[in-house]
């Protein structure tokens, strides 16, 4: 009896044993499932106009450690290019949101879209369904005559009601906030409008925000003068290309240094002064848009590199003389 009982009691402990290791080893497995970063959408597909917002988790996100540290976004189409661009800080538990309007110059099929996410040397993406259309409503007739309405019962007269007891006075609501150009309500904050291209984010890092005056021209150079041509719309596609493969880095060495922030805001400073050339081509005139681009390209390659080397070259001879 003794031995049946010990012998039953062996194997219950090595039947709890097996149990209790598989239950811990799914545990760990599904714990390391989860990738690097997450995240998703809220809807499965949008149309031409809609808003579009995505919620993530980063999974080991240290605040201590990446308080400084921006997570970057890149939006691409079917065929590979990009279509917006932008840099967030995430929350201080790892997670993180952000939000574009689809449809525009940039997404030109329907189709699955990738979203890629950068935080330093980790990548996650996922995917979003772009259906394109355009929003029309319909006009009366085009569906057919409209049946003839039947006409309404005679109301009867409603009984007279009784003085209702005054009410608690309540103050008047907040006005809401007036946004400037650019911007819009959202959740009570003006918020700045990314429904076209990708943010200017060297730029927007040197001057602090993206309301600052010198992001907001630079804006409305490429939307409303570049963008109106069909040979500026085919620069900005390889132009983007090489900017957003370097800006997100700069940006983040000028978030994180203040020295450098103040270096690139100076070196930038009289390139952007020399863009206002392009406020003279009429929207939409290629020849124009055309002309004054190659003017202010040769102009900055002048003010950049020609005159420092020739006045360096002139300060070496004047040395060399003195010898």
């Amino acid at each position: 009896m003794k031995m049946r009982l010990a012998g039953f009691l062996i194997f219950a402990l090595l039947s709890l044993s097996i149990f209790s290791y598989g239950f811990s080893g799914s545990v760990f497995a599904d714990s390391h499932n989860i990738p690097p970063i997450s995240a998703k959408t809220e809807l499965p597909s949008y149309e031409n106009g809609d808003r579009a917002y995505v919620d993530g988790f980063i999974r080991d996100f240290d605040p201590d450690i990446h308080s400084n540290t921006a997570l970057t976004y890149r939006l691409m189409d079917t065929s590979g290019n990009i279509v917006t661009i932008g840099q967030i800080l995430p929350n201080s538990d790892g997670t993180f949101s952000f939000n574009f309007v689809t449809g525009g110059t940039y997404f030109k099929e329907s189709g699955d879209y990738t979203i890629e996410l950068f935080f330093g040397s980790i990548k996650g993406e996922t995917t979003m369904l772009y259906m394109g259309g355009i929003f029309e409503p319909s006009l009366p007739g085009e569906n057919g005559p409209e049946p003839p309405k039947e006409p309404e019962p005679p109301k009867e007269p409603e009984p007279p009601k009784e003085p209702e007891p005054p009410k608690n006075t309540e103050p008047d609501p907040e006005p809401e906030p007036i946004c400037g150009t650019g911007t819009e309500l959202v959740n009570g904050k003006c918020e700045v409008i990314n429904d076209r291209g990708g943010g200017c984010l060297i730029a927007t890092a040197a001057y602090g925000t993206e309301l600052a005056p010198q992001v907001q021209f630079l804006r409305e150079i490429r939307d409303n003068t570049v963008m109106s041509t069909s040979s500026g719309a085919a620069f900005m596609t390889g132009f983007n290309q090489l900017y957003y493969s370097i800006s997100p880095t700069i940006a983040d060495m000028e978030r994180e240094n203040p020295v450098f922030q103040e270096a690139v805001r100076l070196f930038i400073t009289p390139m952007i002064s020399t863009l206002s050339i392009m406020t003279l081509a009429e929207d939409g005139n290629d020849s124009q848009v055309l002309g004054l681009g190659i003017s202010v390209i040769a102009l900055n390659l002048g003010m950049y590199f020609v005159a420092p080397a020739a006045i360096g070259f002139t300060i070496h001879r004047q040395l060399k003389s003195k010898i």
